[in-house]
C-alpha cells in the first residue's frame, strides 16, 4: 500500500479537555486508507520530542483530502499537538500498519471501544455503513466525559454505553454490557486499554466468535525498524507497527 510524507494544514479543531479533535487537509491526493491504520505525526516546537508520534486515524474524507485525528494528551508530544492552532502545518507519514478485516455483508458485527480507544472505530463504522453493514457499537469509559462524540457514533450504529461510575449508560465495564446476553455476533472488533481488550477477547473465545484487536504498543519508527513495539505471538515476536496494529486474537499469546 502506498505511503506518503505530506504536510497538512489544520483547518478545524474541537477541544474536549484532555483530548482534542484535529481536522487536517493536504494539497496532495490522499492514498487509500483502511480503517484501523495510523499516522506518524512530526511534533514541531518541542525540543524534547525527537520522534514522530503514532496516532490512529479517526476519520477520512478522501474527496477533500482530509484526515481527522482524535488526540489524547498523555505527554509533551501530544500536548504540543493539542496546542496547534488553525492554519498551522503538521507533517505526517501515512497510512501505516494493517487495518481491520472487513466483515462479509450480512454479518452481525460489534465494535467495542474503551476510552480514547474509540477513535479508530468511527471511521470503521462509517466504512461499514457504506457497505450496508450497520454495526453494534459498545463503548465504555470511566465517566461520561470519556465518551467523546457519542451522538456522532449513534448515527452510525446501534450504540450501547457503559461507564465505570454509572454516570452514563450501564454501570460497569464493556464486558458487562447486557447487549452480550441479547445479541450473538459474527465478528467482534476491539480497541482500548489492553486489560479491556484481553477481557473482550476472552469473552469472544468463550462464545467462539472471531475477534480482532488493535494494539497500542509503544511505537517509535512506525516502519518495523526500531523494534520498540514487539509483541509475542504464536508466530514469534512481530512488530505491531508493521504487522499490526490489528491482530486476530488467535495469534496473540493472551
Amino acid at each position: 500500500m502506498t505511503k506518503k510524507i505530506a504536510d497538512f494544514t489544520l483547518i478545524g479543531k474541537q477541544d474536549f479537555g484532555r483530548s482534542v479533535l484535529l481536522q487536517l487537509r493536504t494539497e496532495r491526493s490522499l492514498p487509500e486508507i483502511s480503517p484501523g491504520q495510523f499516522v506518524q505525526v512530526r511534533v514541531d516546537c518541542s525540543p524534547s520530542t525527537y520522534l514522530r508520534r503514532p496516532i490512529s486515524i479517526h476519520d477520512v474524507d478522501i474527496r477533500q483530502n482530509e484526515i481527522t485525528l482524535l488526540v489524547q494528551q498523555v505527554g509533551e508530544g501530544t500536548r504540543h499537538l493539542a496546542a496547534a492552532e488553525i492554519g498551522d502545518t503538521i507533517n505526517m507519514v501515512l497510512p501505516l500498519g494493517n487495518g481491520f478485516t472487513l466483515p462479509d455483508k450480512g454479518e452481525k458485527v460489534a465494535l467495542v471501544g474503551g476510552g480514547i480507544g474509540i477513535a479508530p472505530l468511527y471511521y470503521f463504522a462509517k466504512v461499514l455503513n457504506t457497505k450496508d453493514i450497520r454495526p453494534y457499537l459498545i463503548l465504555g469509559g470511566k465517566t461520561k466525559n470519556d465518551l467523546l462524540r457519542l451522538a456522532d457514533y449513534q448515527q452510525l450504529g446501534e450504540t450501547y454505553v457503559t461507564t465505570e461510575d454509572g454516570s452514563l449508560g450501564e454501570k460497569g465495564f464493556v464486558t458487562m454490557q447486557s447487549v452480550w446476553q441479547q445479541q450473538n455476533f459474527d465478528k467482534i472488533y476491539v480497541c482500548g486499554p489492553k486489560p479491556m481488550m484481553k477481557a473482550v477477547a476472552k469473552l469472544a473465545a468463550e462464545k467462539d466468535v472471531w475477534c480482532e484487536v488493535s494494539l497500542e504498543n509503544l511505537m517509535a519508527c512506525g516502519l518495523g525498524a526500531c523494534l520498540c513495539c514487539v509483541e509475542d505471538t504464536v508466530d514469534g515476536n512481530v512488530c505491531v507497527c508493521k504487522e499490526g496494529p490489528v491482530f486476530n486474537t488467535r495469534r496473540l499469546k493472551w
